[in-house]
This record gives structure tokens, sequence and C-alpha cells, in this order.
């Protein structure tokens, strides 16, 4: 072990930049080169290890850019030949409507390797190219008297939309069934105090479709060639640079508060010398984009949490939840009636079942379902509480002697709950959110889970589609309280496509 000053700094600078500990030779982090250029396992023979995201994400844009132009150019085909006929002008602008598409979602910045295969960004840019075209095309039909066939607007946009959205979802999950396997990973070096780290490396290690493959840690004082949980320990944190370069690191994740100030900003230069990104995990947990921003401010990097979401979000939700379930209603009419009457003739009682739930801010409303279970249901429910599948409070069984055959067949594609698009459109439900408790459920909350009150309840949710019934009790309060706490538009309608897939899976509905 070895302990050096950099002589191009104070004793107090180089203290508080290295944390007094290195096994290096120490190097300045502001220097022209902070790290020795050397050959090793890692970064000399790329064949003999999976392939990186560096590269990876190159040939996945490709992808995308291709999917997306023959997409566009397939779409506006087949609505021009539809509307005008099969012309060599149609084929033009099949071309057209190709580079205009992918021009818009480009601007968007679809295709940048920070928006792929991760988050929401690939598919707001998706989003934001389809509208951004749709007004191009209405400019020129409208302003420009360009004759541009309605059709175009009001079934290609849409079309487009769905289509694109549709393959960039298989497009990623084929890129996450490749990191399942080890493939297209970013190699990741965590710094910070062992408790951060680790627990920073256990999230990120659980949930591999994000891309970080775990290399493992430097920390302030421990010894490198052991182990924290089972991580290997690479180094202290003044080496983290050279560990980087040896390890072709492509990401560096700082947690707790071993670096700060002036040393991250340096370890910012050094890392960009190496040829890796700086990602700093903040304290604050759960909590993302909307409602995180960067505010600079006095040479500082404010990060401003967002407490409320602003009226116009609000507005868009309570919009969209309306529209959309008045549009399904419609079309779920001949459904709820064929199977509210296999309800009635094939078990006693009525077809609906009404029950108090509480809603929003503890509002309780009546619940609209169709009935799955016998007329006695609530009565004998007491007495198979110790059965219960499920900890927590929830009740659920994986075999409930009161749930009908017919009931059995409604609740495997989530039937028996359409009937809550009534309570959608009457304002006591949203199509995301929380599932809408019991009163007897609210009462035994800790005050953290009553935080899931904040938002009214939903017909489908995170947890709906993250493994339904199957999932623990408190991994459910988690994602519905990650789901407060960052909801926005995007991620409705990316649960809502979601549903669709859990639903059609049958997959913990029971």
């Amino acid at each position: 072990m070895t302990l050096t000053a950099d002589p191009g700094l104070h004793e107090s600078e180089w203290t508080q930049e290295r944390r007094a500990r290195s096994v290096e030779a120490r190097r300045s982090w502001a220097s022209d080169l902070p790290f020795e250029r050397r050959p090793t396992p890692y970064n000399s023979d790329e064949t003999t290890y999976p392939m990186r995201w560096a590269r990876a994400s190159v040939a996945y844009a490709r992808t995308a850019v291709l999917l997306d132009a023959v997409l566009a150019a397939g779409v506006t085909f087949a609505v021009l030949s539809w509307s005008t006929g099969v012309t060599l002008a149609t084929a033009a602008w099949a071309v057209v409507g190709a580079v205009a598409f992918v021009s818009f979602v480009a601007g968007a910045k679809g295709y940048q390797r920070s928006a792929l295969g991760d988050g929401p960004r690939e598919f707001q840019s998706v989003l934001r190219g389809t509208l951004h075209l749709a007004g191009a095309l209405m400019v020129l039909g409208f302003l420009l008297k360009a004759p541009v066939p309605r059709s175009l607007v009001v079934v290609g946009v849409p079309v487009l939309a769905v289509l694109s959205w549709w393959v960039r979802h298989v497009h990623r999950r084929r890129l996450h069934r490749q990191r399942s396997q080890g493939q297209a990973m970013m190699r990741t070096v965590v710094v910070g105090d062992s408790a951060s780290a680790l627990r920073v490396t256990r999230n990120l290690g659980g949930a591999t479709h994000h891309g970080y493959q775990i290399e493992g840690m430097c920390l302030p004082e421990a010894e490198p060639g052991g182990d924290v949980g089972g991580v290997p320990v690479l180094g202290a944190i003044a080496d983290v640079v050279q560990v980087v370069a040896d390890r072709a690191a492509e990401v560096v994740i700082v947690t707790g508060s071993s670096l700060s100030g002036d040393a991250l900003r340096r370890l910012s230069w050094a890392l960009g010398r190496a040829g890796a990104h700086l990602v700093v995990a903040p304290d604050i947990v759960e909590v993302a984009s909307p409602r995180l921003t960067v505010r600079p401010t006095a040479g500082l990097s404010l990060l401003q949490v967002e407490i409320e979401a602003p009226r116009e979000r609000l507005l868009a939700k309570s919009v969209m939840d309306r529209t959309i379930s008045v549009l399904a209603l419609l079309v779920a009419a001949p459904v709820i009636l064929g199977a509210a009457a296999a309800v009635v003739l094939t078990s006693k009682g009525g077809a609906f079942y009404r029950q108090t739930r509480v809603g929003v801010d503890g509002r309780t409303f009546t619940m609209w379902k169709l009935r799955t279970m016998v007329a006695d249901a609530d009565r004998v429910r007491e007495t198979l509480l110790d059965a219960s599948d499920r900890d927590g409070l929830m009740f659920k069984m994986h075999a409930d002697p009161r749930i009908t055959p017919v009931g059995r067949f409604l609740r495997r594609f989530s039937i028996d709950e359409l009937p809550q698009l009534l309570n959608i459109i009457k304002g006591d439900m949203s199509l995301v959110g929380p599932r809408p408790p019991l009163l007897e459920e609210v009462q035994a909350y800790p005050d953290a889970v009553r935080r899931r009150l904040r938002v009214r309840p939903g017909l489908t949710g995170l947890w709906q589609v993250s493994g339904r019934a199957d999932l623990a009790w408190e991994e459910s309060v988690r994602l519905d309280l990650r789901y407060v706490d960052n909801w926005s538009v995007t991620m409705d309608l990316m649960i809502l496509w979601k549903t669709g897939r859990a639903v059609l899976s049958g997959s913990g509905a029971y």
C-alpha cells in the first residue's frame, strides 16, 4: 500500500480530492494524463469478453433508423394507395415520408445513445416525432395549400405512431434478452462508502435490463482484492480512474458523500480522458424525471424536486382518462353484457358486484365489477383470512373456493374489471394508478403507505404490469409509491401498453 501526494497540489487539496489513500501511484485528476495506459485482459482483447454497449448501441441505433424508415414508408404508401391509387408519385411520397419521420425522431433525440435501450425517452422521442410530422402535414395542407390527403393525417400518423411504438418495444425486448445473457452491457464501477455502494450494486445487479454490468467498487478505506457483500473491491477512491482504464469501464457511478464539490468536478475531467461517463446517484431514492430538475445557480448544480404535479399535467391525465374510457366502454359494452349474462345464468346472484373502496385523499366511492364469486363471498372471506397466499394487508388465494368457474375465466383476462370504466368517467378512478384499497386495509396502513392515496386509484398500475398478484406486499407498495412520486402521461401510456400484454398472458391473475 502506497500513500503519496501529487506535488502539484497542496496537502489540503489532495486530501480532499483523494481521501488520503491510494494503491496505485497517485496522479492528479486534473492532469493531461490522470492514469497510466497499460494493457490488461479487459482492455486489450475485446473478443474475449461480451460485446459492450459502446459497440452494440451503434447497431441498435442503425436498426431503429431502418425500422422507422420502413414503417413510415410503408404506412405512407398504404394510406396514399388507398386514397389516390398506386402511382409513381405515391412511391415518391413514401420515400419523403420515411425521410421526414426519421428526421423528426432524430430531432427529438430518438437515436441518441443515452436515450436508447432504457427508460421512457426513446418512446417519448417517437411520440414527439409523430406529433411533429402531423404538425408539418397540417401546415403543408392548410396553410400552404399543398395537396396533402387528410387520411394521411387522420389515419396514417396515428397508425405510424402505434406501429413504431410496438416495433421499438419488440426491438428493446430483444436487447433486454441479450442483456440477460451478459451482452450489450456497460461495464460499471461504483464509487462511494461501502453501504451506499452496496445498495447501488444490488439494485442495478437485480435489473440487468438497464444495462449496468457491475465490475466492482472503489471504497475510501477498503483493501483491493477483497469484497463487500460479494462485490469485488477494485481499489481505493483515488484509484478509480486507473481502474476504469484497466477495466475498460464505460460508467462510473458515484454514491454517498465520499466525493463532492471540486473533487467530483475533477473526476469528471479525468473520466472524460479515460472515455467513461460519470453518473451521480443522489441519496434521494425512487424519485425520477419529470420531478427532478437540475438548476445551475451561482456555480452550483441544484437538484430541484417537484413537490406536486403541475395543473397542466393533471388536466392532461384527466382528459386522457375520460376520452379513452368512453371509447373503451363503447367497444367493451358487448363483452360486458355477454359476461353479465354468463354470470347470471351460471350462479345465483346479480351480474354486478359493488364494493366501497378508498379513493384519492381517503374519499370513499362505490366501485363496480362483474361478479366472479358466489353470492355470500364477503361473509365467507372472514373464514379464509388465514389461508391468504399474500403477505401484508392484501388478501389473495390461488385456489379461492368462492370464485365461480365463469368468474375464474373473467379474472384471468381482467374482464371483470371493465365496469370500472364507469368509475373512471365519473372521476372516482383513473386508468392508471394504485389499486383502490378496502377501508380496513387503509386503517392498517403505516404512514408511508398512505402516500398511495395521493393520486386517484387506477384500473391498472405499475405493480399490475410487474407481476400482478404474484408480487409480495412490500414490493407492490414500493411500486405504487414509485408511481405516485413519478407519474407522467408518458408513463401512463407505457403502463397501458404493458397492461395489454399482462392481460393476454394471464400471469399473476387469480
